[in-house]
């Protein structure tokens, strides 16, 4: 199976296959920021890298089929943080996703986004001919993440609700669970909001996710708290710990934020076997 990522980033695609298992031969990314590009090559050095989704065409592919076609196509424009300007902003690239889709004709394909307008949903949905499924991340990690997916892979549905601890996500600078007390299963309202992109700016009265460094719990609103390190924010993302070693701590940040959670994508792929 020959794979096409579009908005590829650090290839969450690639570790999301390769967890669920699914064998490919060829993995095609579209991507044009240099960081996430130095992070896929130096954990998939074989990755064929095509630059911008703009100027990707059939011809690149040779005799070579495309059997699936995944991506995250811009969110900003869609996303209630942006700026609201739906297509007319970069979010409009969605429209060269599915001018791909439409030329290479894979088997498979799959697309993710934000929720957002229904009026903008719809048109999505129209375009891909498919109905999306909200798949929250909090089904697999600590993190409060909706996101909607588009896909034709058959048998798809909501998963099933995996316990997880605290203190499995709040790691040592080795990677390791704490020593503080926070033994306790999640509850809905204890779990991380959504880390973005925007995350290395900072926590401060932002919402983002943070830990108090009093207690070791959860917590956005004390003092003394904290930033999640980026190899927590792997953590929450199923992202293996070190994957984004290599570049700077903003880099990790900004591409674990724009990035997949890795078990919700193994549990759509897998469906693929």
């Amino acid at each position: 199976m020959n794979v096409l990522s579009l908005f590829d980033g650090m290839s969450c695609g690639q570790l999301a296959l390769n967890k669920a298992g699914v064998k490919y031969d060829k993995y095609y990314a579209s991507e044009i920021d240099t960081y996430a590009m130095k992070v896929t090559q130096q954990s998939y050095p074989n990755t064929i890298q095509l630059g911008s989704v703009e100027f990707i065409t059939k011809g690149l592919f040779g005799a070579n089929s495309v059997d699936l076609i995944m991506g995250g196509s811009p969110c900003q424009s869609f996303s209630k943080a942006g700026d609201g300007s739906g297509f007319d902003g970069k979010s409009g690239l969605f429209w060269e996703y599915v001018r791909i889709l439409k030329e290479l004709q894979p088997r498979y394909f799959l697309l993710e986004n934000v929720p957002m307008k229904k009026e903008w949903e719809d048109i999505i949905t129209q375009a891909l001919g498919v109905e999306p499924i909200e798949i929250s991340s909090a089904k697999f990690v600590p993190q409060s993440r909706r996101r909607l997916y588009w896909t034709n892979i058959p048998g798809v549905k909501q998963p099933d609700q995996r316990e997880y601890s605290v203190s499995d996500y709040i790691l040592d600078g080795d990677g390791f669970p704490t020593s503080c007390n926070t033994a306790r299963f999640f509850k809905e309202k204890e779990i991380f909001s959504t880390l973005t992109a925007t995350y290395w700016k900072g926590i401060r009265g932002s919402g983002r996710p943070a830990v108090s460094t009093e207690e070791g719990i959860l917590d956005d609103n004390r003092e003394a708290h904290r930033m999640l390190t980026p190899r927590e924010c792997e953590a929450i993302q199923g992202v293996p710990l070190g994957y984004t070693d290599g570049v700077s701590k903003s880099q990790r940040y900004k591409m674990l934020g724009n990035g997949w959670t890795i078990d919700v994508i193994t549990h759509i792929l897998k469906h693929t076997l």
